[in-house]
């Protein structure tokens, strides 16, 4: 709109006739150059997230973006006035070798592209912060008082941890953890589900009930996750020398949710739904299995063939008077 209305201004000597452009034309000027433009974008954060982020430190990272981001702007903005001239055969100064260099047009460009990707970024590390969907419900203030929610809780641990730690050392342990979550990370939007919080090597993931419980989405994750590591098998065991094994605890009900803190804020989740899945998922070692769920989550899921279920009975579980029933789920 800016170019639209200071476009007689801008480049001047221009006929009555073909200066009478409609605001559609620029319109359609914009939106094509916008998919072009986000087109570029969009590619580069995929590939930069997907390789450059775990190899690159963020400042280089952050070089090789704006070179890229620039070569893009140099190349879309020939491209869009090249279409321009052709559509409403007005003369731009795009012929020369460096026609950018000294055009105003091209640098408010820059500075608007400049700006929206800062935008655009804020909300994306706020969002990885956070947590999908924790960062808006956090603007809004959704959760500033305490409010009741049911909710799917998972704790997802590693079997052996303490062994493999003094097998790895402090800094390879670590760097295996790292390598671990990155991969939870792949798969977790796939089944909808969020990640509360990482404590140590153990993973929280929550799923409003009905997301958890559709389509078994608490189950597929867990075996998703399986899947993942095995396809990564021979670069854990070239890397560490080990292939990380899981083990998880599930369980549902209601529960407190709410904003916490001040100079560090984060949404909280209280409520023995939160200690009852602790204790569930600590169960795995002593009955020898990898997925522990409650009688109340199994009572909401609908088993297809693909999973077979072996009830291990009413459990007294540490910290609780009262027992609770305990399935153990495996895949086919």
């Amino acid at each position: 709109m800016m170019r639209y209305f200071a476009f007689n201004e801008e480049f001047g000597g221009l006929s009555e006739k073909s200066n009478d452009v409609p605001i559609t034309q620029w319109l359609q000027f914009g939106l094509f150059a916008g998919f072009i433009v986000g087109g570029f974008y969009a590619i580069v954060e995929f590939f930069s997230d997907r390789f450059m982020s775990k190899r690159l430190t963020l400042g280089l990272v952050f070089l090789v973006k704006a070179f890229i981001y620039f070569i893009s702007l140099v190349l879309s903005v020939s491209l869009i006035s090249r279409l321009i001239e052709n559509v409403i055969d007005r003369d731009l100064p795009n012929d020369e070798v460096g026609w950018w260099w000294d055009n105003k047009v091209f640098w408010l460009i820059v500075a608007y592209f400049i700006i929206s990707s800062l935008v655009f970024s804020f909300l994306k590390i706020a969002n990885e912060k956070f947590g999908k969907g924790v960062f808006m419900n956090l603007l809004i203030g959704k959760y500033k008082k305490p409010r009741e929610e049911k909710r799917l809780l998972m704790f997802l641990d590693l079997q052996s941890s303490t062994t493999i730690a003094e097998e790895l050392g402090h800094y390879k342990y670590s760097a295996f953890i790292q390598e671990c979550f990155y991969d939870l990370n792949v798969v977790v939007n796939k089944h909808y589900a969020e990640i509360y919080q990482y404590v140590g090597d153990e993973a929280v993931l929550s799923w409003p009930f009905k997301n958890g419980i559709k389509n078994n989405n608490c189950l597929a994750l867990f075996y998703h996750f399986e899947e993942r590591l095995s396809k990564r098998k021979n670069i854990y065991l070239k890397q560490y020398g080990i292939l990380p094994k899981l083990k998880a605890g599930i369980h549902g009900g209601n529960l407190i949710v709410t904003e916490v803190g001040s100079i560090k804020k984060e949404i909280a989740y209280h409520g023995d739904v939160i200690n009852t899945t602790a204790r569930i998922q600590s169960e795995c070692n002593r009955y020898g299995e990898y997925l522990l769920v409650s009688k109340t989550v199994l009572d909401a899921l609908d088993l297809s063939s693909n999973y077979q279920s072996q009830n291990l009975g009413d459990i007294i579980l540490k910290g609780k008077e009262e027992a609770i029933n305990i399935i153990a789920i495996r895949k086919n």
